[in-house]
């Protein structure tokens, strides 16, 4: 969409990399060593940006993505993250 000569963000999926639209994908931070979902996409630090659907966020777990992508090394807890599609997808 496009007001005024500004264009909307395009960003691309860490999991499929297919580029998308910001507002079509889910912002992930990490915090604490937990992975979570920046639905605001305003919590400060590195993000990386994922489809939310079941399958992007397992192809991004399963391949080791995350740590690549937000530039942290060893394996962060994604517990939180998956709860939180779950909740995204049951809505």
């Amino acid at each position: 969409m496009e007001e005024a000569g500004k264009m909307d963000p395009i960003r691309t999926c860490v999991a499929c990399r297919k580029r998308a639209l910001r507002d079509e994908l889910l912002r992930v931070v990490l915090q604490d060593g937990r992975l979570i979902a920046d639905d605001r996409a305003v919590l400060p630090g590195r993000g990386a940006w994922v489809h939310p659907t079941a399958r992007c966020l397992d192809r991004a777990v399963s391949r080791g993505v995350f740590p690549r992508a937000l530039k942290v090394s060893g394996k962060p807890d994604a517990g939180p993250l998956e709860n939180r599609l779950k909740t995204l997808m049951d809505n």
